[in-house]
């Protein structure tokens, strides 16, 4: 029988009986694994047996945590990396080789739209943000022939937007083009990109994933089905490779091409390598993925009402609330275990009443983070989402009074009553 979402997010991944019947997953502090003898390393370094060599590319307890995620979302093949921003990357370039188009939402992580601008464009990589993520009909004009990849939020940082990505990936996939979706906002627990069309799916498992603001990592997985890598979009996974005896790819690994491409080429040459001891407390935080993010999503709900009603607020944004224009289709296709821990509002006045309001809190942490067990407070436009240009930021709703919460697990009435208390020194109230 199939296991649940709470049974596999402290079992999936790991086996006691093969580790020494240790119950808490080893922390393998290697470098490198010994080799039985001289046909196994041939073997492995030809990827003709399953193993370890080197942990650039490879370690138990990193593979714990892949795991183990992987069968959190029923992904088919799963990567642990080094950051967030490093599953980005990597997965954008492994679809983009020799140039092309990556059609993206403009509702999206700062870093993520810096990217776009400053690395991708010196790889022949054009990046198009299109509102049309959120107006999926009028997506299918876009979708010219040297498009590569739709790339979105599920939920995105900071405004808390809701893509259908049902519609987006039917329309993406009548044109032969993988959907990769950043999923780190709602966490597989309250949301499932692949039960809904995605290809590829990323983390940074730095935040809500883990929960406790202490590594850095991300994660790619993928949906399983290749039927997108033609040779004629996507030939860099038909080239013949020397340590694969020749065979491509998509010969050597039929059922997992785009992860094995992603290790051999990026991971194995721009390294961004998890490491084992970040493996394992991520290991540690899935454990109580659930809980936190029942709590989390239970405070800010309760948090977008109160400031829903405040003086002191022009707006605010969370698909919780009985009159955000996301909120139909959040309970459509959410899990039903709420709407996240993330929400943002515009604050009235200016520049003095936030620093004001932000200099006076007591409860919430001013810093960039997000997911944490914590919660977070931070103004957006001048510090997670500062690199973007004045269009962009228009084109992204990310208003001038803009302020992000992450909600933690305190209680919700003392977050409530920090933030009254900073309106008043901001003499908003």
């Amino acid at each position: 029988m199939a296991q649940k979402f709470d049974t596999l997010k402290i079992t999936a991944g790991y086996n006691p009986l093969e580790h020494n019947l240790a119950i808490s997953p080893p922390i393998y502090q290697t470098t490198a694994y010994d080799f039985k003898d001289t046909q196994h390393a041939e073997d492995l370094f030809n990827y003709r047996v399953p193993g370890f060599l080197y942990s650039r590319v490879g370690n138990p307890t990193v593979s714990f945590f892949s795991e183990r995620v992987k069968a959190l979302d029923h992904a088919a093949n799963a990567l642990a990396v080094g950051s967030g921003m490093a599953a980005i990357t990597y997965t954008l370039m492994n679809l983009t080789v020799g140039g092309g188009t990556v059609l993206a939402s403009p509702y999206l992580y700062g870093g993520t739209i810096d990217s776009f601008d400053r690395l991708f464009p010196d790889l022949g990589v054009k990046i198009k943000l299109s509102q049309s993520i959120l107006e999926p009909e009028n997506l299918e004009a876009e979708l010219t022939d040297d498009v590569k990849a739709i790339y979105v939020e599920s939920i995105s940082n900071p405004n808390a937007y809701l893509v259908d990505l049902d519609r987006i990936s039917e329309i993406a996939h009548r044109h032969g083009i993988p959907v990769v979706v950043d999923n780190t906002v709602p966490t597989p627990y309250l949301y499932r990109p692949f039960e809904h069309g995605a290809d590829i799916v990323v983390y940074s498992a730095t935040k809500g994933l883990t929960g406790h603001g202490n590594i850095i990592a991300g994660i790619i997985e993928d949906s399983g089905d290749y039927s997108y890598i033609t040779k004629e979009r996507y030939p860099q996974f038909y080239e013949p490779i020397v340590m694969l005896g020749g065979n491509s790819i998509i010969e050597q690994f039929p059922e997992n091409p785009f992860i094995m491409r992603a290790i051999l080429v990026y991971l194995n040459f721009l390294g961004a390598a998890l490491s084992p001891q970040d493996a394992y407390l991520g290991l540690i935080g899935l454990e109580t993925l659930s809980e936190r993010v029942a709590k989390q999503s239970k405070n800010a709900l309760k948090l977008a009402d109160y400031l829903d009603h405040s003086p002191a607020v022009d707006w605010v944004r969370y698909p919780g609330l009985s009159t955000s224009p996301h909120k139909a289709l959040a309970d459509k296709v959410l899990t039903g275990n709420g709407y996240g821990g993330l929400l943002s509002f515009g604050l009235r006045g200016g520049k003095k009443e936030r620093d004001a309001f932000l200099n006076s809190l007591s409860l919430f942490r001013y810093h960039v983070n997000l997911g944490d067990s914590r919660s977070l407070i931070v103004n957006s436009p001048d510090t997670t989402h500062s690199e973007l240009n004045p269009d962009e930021k228009a084109l992204a709703d990310i208003d001038a009074n803009l302020i992000r919460i992450s909600a933690g697990l305190e209680d919700a009435d003392d977050l409530i009553a920090d933030l009254e208390q900073g309106f008043r020194a901001a003499g908003l109230l």
